[in-house]
């Protein structure tokens, strides 16, 4: 189905930075609810370290009671070995690999320098393409970071040419996982990226509400067509900083989807029941 805007709705995102134990029970409910929607994909969990990411800890369980969809799944991963496990499960279609443009934070997300990260990366790479799935890389800290080192679109656009040209990667979301993006910023890197030849570049923003809408169409007048999101806004980088931004609220990339594509995607007693549910269940 061609779409104006390809939407990928994030619970693993959102349910993360959450402290305490959400019951596997719960979980798989509330994926269930969202298979059920039609969104184009849905990142439902990662095969990472329990220690690190102690909520995700059931993916595994959690994955054998989703329900069939049309829903396609990407997991997230920080590392060969959690690349060889997600593989080996067939409706797994995506593989999500954190890739940061500062080295600090690529230090604290998968223990390895940019440097380490790009061998890790083509082995998934090529891992990937033998199992006939895709490798979307999240170019976390897009548009800045708190660690006071240097930023600028060029940074990223670079590193964004590297991973296309030398690695073969045909999709890049250009992640701001500290909520740092603003109209101006969003706009002058997703045009930038428009030299990206053969890949598909994506927005997976953190935002209040207060100014989500802005960013939503500051992308999408950049040329941005692929959008992550969570219901509620729930969610956060917990390897980032302390204080989490939650994710691009799923309801306002509806709302976006409605009110200027003339697109309607769920219905308004739809959304409000998710909202609901997710409120549920991130409080449980």
């Amino acid at each position: 189905m061609n779409r104006e805007l390809y939407l990928t709705e994030c619970p693993r995102d959102a349910m993360q930075g959450i402290a305490t134990f959400i019951p596997t029970e719960k979980k798989v409910h509330y994926l269930n609810h969202l298979l059920s929607l039609g969104f184009d994909r849905l990142d439902f969990g990662s095969f990472v370290s329990e220690k690190a990411i102690p909520q995700l800890k059931d993916t595994r369980e959690v994955l054998k009671k989703l329900n069939e969809s049309e829903t396609k799944l990407l997991a997230i991963v920080a590392n060969e070995r959690g690349a060889d496990e997600a593989l080996t499960h067939d409706r797994i279609e995506f593989i999500g690999f954190p890739f940061s443009i500062n080295n600090t934070f690529q230090l604290r997300n998968t223990g390895k320098s940019i440097e380490e990260s790009l061998v890790v990366l083509e082995s998934i790479q090529k891992k990937t393409e033998a199992k006939n799935k895709k490798l979307v890389v999240y170019l976390s800290m897009a548009f800045g970071n708190p660690y006071n080192e240097i930023w600028n679109e060029e940074i990223a656009t670079a590193l964004s040419q590297r991973l296309a040209n030398e690695f073969g990667i045909s999709e890049i979301m250009m992640s701001d996982t500290i909520g740092s993006a603003t109209a101006q910023s969003i706009k002058q890197l997703f045009e930038a990226s428009h030299t990206l030849s053969n890949c598909l570049v994506g927005a997976h923003l953190h935002s209040r509400y207060d100014n989500a809408q802005e960013k939503i169409q500051s992308a999408y007048n950049s040329g941005c067509r692929r959008f992550d999101g969570a219901f509620g806004g729930f969610g956060g980088c917990p390897m980032a900083k302390d204080e989490l931004v939650g994710n691009m609220p799923t309801e306002l990339l509806l709302l976006f989807s409605e009110t200027q594509l003339k697109e309607t995607r769920i219905s308004s007693e739809i959304i409000a029941q998710t909202l609901e549910l997710s409120s549920q269940t991130m409080n449980h």
